[in-house]
């Protein structure tokens, strides 16, 4: 047994009773029974268990590292996307053929720039950090607003934050916990308003920490701006309607957009995180890897598949999901779950978890060097 797994055993160090799997002890917050998200007293899991599968599989590090083949995705998509712009602005078809192309075709386009810019975000596209932006507008184009750089800077706040609360944009706001609850029909039109949600929750946390726009997310604004411009003068305004069009289905009630619920939203006590593991991962390009990726943010989506085969120990014993559908059908449907099926905790009790972190560094770059 590895050391640092031994010191965690035998007290050696401060020990968190969730290792090695990382799973608290709190109950799911149930729509009707109770009134909050349900709270953990401990810092997110992710961390220490990356310590954790580190100390057993030192060899996971060798993922580490870039895939290029995300930058060729990226233009291939963008192409496709501009392409079925101009083919319904120029082209009279009707406004249905348009509407099921838009859901069918656009929207899993659109998700797909979703994950790309996801990727580029964590630098995990080429090695520099400018031309990682430089791909995350790439794949903004097909999205005819500008998403790709406010993404970056929450997204990564959410890693860092995950479930603290006032700290986590990935969090419902408070309307959406209290009034939408385990209702089938408002699940439905929340899961539908989706698209908007993203901009409002971003526009609330840049309130609450009182910031301004960064300059790329300036930057991000001028190039959709300009790229928008110039699908209207190629593809004409019913061109960039589809862009809309797709951009609503891809975000809201789509297959590719069910990872927004599947990823956070607690299914069971006890769990804050949840992988998917189906056929969609291959044209999604394994966004469902979601323990991993939260795990180890350094290794690219080609890499997660390894990962979980590596460590089967931590991940199938997990519980995770299968379908992407039956995401959708169970969050809507089940009435024990709805927006506030989420953990949170204080940034006091995640701050005083992550103390334990430095023990268990040195025990792991001890248990290193002993095996050197």
């Amino acid at each position: 047994m590895p050391p640092f797994v031994e010191s965690q055993t035998s007290g050696e160090a401060p020990i968190d009773h969730r290792h090695p799997l990382y799973r608290g002890t709190w109950k799911r917050s149930i729509p009707g029974i109770d009134d909050d998200f349900a709270k953990d007293d401990m810092d997110e899991p992710h961390l220490k268990r990356k310590f954790a599968i580190l100390s057993s599989h030192p060899e996971v590090e060798k993922l580490y590292g870039t895939d290029i083949r995300t930058l060729y995705v990226a233009i291939a998509n963008a192409a496709a996307q501009v392409g079925l712009a101009y083919y319904f602005g120029r082209i009279n078809v009707s406004l249905w053929q348009m509407l099921v192309v838009a859901y069918f075709v656009g929207g899993t386009l659109t998700a797909l720039s979703g994950v790309l810019i996801h990727e580029a975000c964590h630098s995990l596209v080429l090695s520099s950090r400018f031309w990682n932006r430089i791909v995350g507008l790439i794949a903004n184009i097909n999205l005819p607003v500008p998403i790709a750089q406010s993404f970056r800077r929450y997204h990564l706040e959410h890693h860092t934050w995950q479930g603290v609360e006032g700290m986590d944009p990935d969090l419902p706001l408070d309307w959406e916990r209290t009034l939408i609850r385990g209702n089938a029909l408002k699940k439905t039109l929340w899961i539908l308003i989706y698209p908007f949600m993203y901009v409002i929750r971003g526009a609330v946390q840049q309130h609450r920490q009182n910031k301004s726009p960064s300059k790329w997310e300036l930057i991000n604004v001028a190039f959709t701006i300009c790229s928008d411009a110039l699908i209207v003068k190629l593809a004409g305004w019913r061109g960039l309607g589809y862009l809309f069009l797709s951009l609503w289905f891809g975000y809201s009630l789509h297959p590719g957009a069910a990872h927004f619920v599947q990823e956070h939203y607690t299914f069971d006590d006890g769990q804050e995180t949840y992988s998917y593991y189906g056929v969609l991962n291959i044209p999604f390009m394994n966004i469902g890897y979601h323990n991993e990726h939260h795990d180890f943010q350094k290794i690219p989506w080609s890499g997660l598949p390894a990962l979980r085969s590596i460590a089967r120990e931590y991940y199938d014993t997990l519980s995770y999901h299968t379908s992407w559908l039956y995401v959708h059908w169970k969050f809507i449907t089940e009435p024990t779950i709805g927006p506030q099926s989420r953990v949170y905790r204080t940034e006091k009790d995640h701050k005083e978890g992550r103390h334990m972190l430095k023990d268990m560094r040195k025990q792991f770059m001890s248990g290193r060097l002993k095996q050197a």
